[in-house]
């Protein structure tokens, strides 16, 4: 049987990275934290404008019965405010 040598490594072991790979890390990180940060502002942001969209339809909803109720039909030009009564057979306007 053989004896297995001992492979030395000649690499000493270091216990901290020098300091210019730290400060570029810590940039790298700083980065993603405010990316992530400025993230979050736009997803509140956008919260808050979904929430209102879905108000301003529901008012848009409730106007439609309105002018249903009121006037027969909620089709309306809206840049004139003229009621799009459905055309009716023999109708030549």
């Amino acid at each position: 049987m053989g004896k297995k040598e001992k492979l030395v490594d000649l690499k000493p072991k270091v216990d901290k990275i020098s300091d210019e790979h730290l400060k570029e890390m810590q940039g790298v990180v700083n980065v993603i934290n405010n990316i992530q940060f400025k993230v979050g502002q736009l997803e509140g942001q956008k919260h808050g404008l979904l929430h209102e969209l879905g108000l301003s339809q529901k008012k848009v909803i409730d106007l439609q019965d309105l002018f249903t109720k009121e006037y027969g039909s909620c089709d309306i030009d809206i840049t004139k405010g003229t009621i799009n009564w459905p055309k009716e057979e023999g109708d030549e306007k």
